[in-house]
């Protein structure tokens, strides 16, 4: 079976449009630094590769419409992409704190 091909030409330029519009990191800026983006990241995973896969329709619909989404997209440099970003999906958690100390996730206890 063809492995699906979902990050094309026509994201390329939707890419290179939203980092012209927000050239900074989004976690670097909460953290109180200036940080160039070099990647566009989907907050919320979108797992269309995987709804392609299953050849469910409800489950392509709702991916592509992650996918496309601008409103779930930031702005990331790579280091905070390949890891921080992965490990939160991977934890739930929000990792890093910001310039003054209070931790980045909301749902820490430091901020109750």
């Amino acid at each position: 079976m063809k492995e699906p091909r979902i990050y094309g030409s026509k994201w390329d330029r939707m890419r290179l449009a939203f980092l012209r519009e927000h050239p900074l990191c989004a976690m670097c800026k909460r953290q109180g630094r200036v940080v160039a983006a070099a990647v566009v990241d989907h907050i919320v995973a979108h797992r269309l590769k995987d709804a392609l896969q299953s050849g469910n329709a409800e489950a392509i619909t709702k991916a592509q419409k992650l996918f496309w989404e601008r409103k779930n997209w930031q702005s990331l440099c790579k280091q905070h992409h390949d890891s921080t970003k992965q490990r939160m999906e991977k934890s739930g958690i929000m990792p890093g704190c910001t310039e003054d100390g209070i931790p980045l996730d909301p749902n820490s206890h430091w901020r109750k």
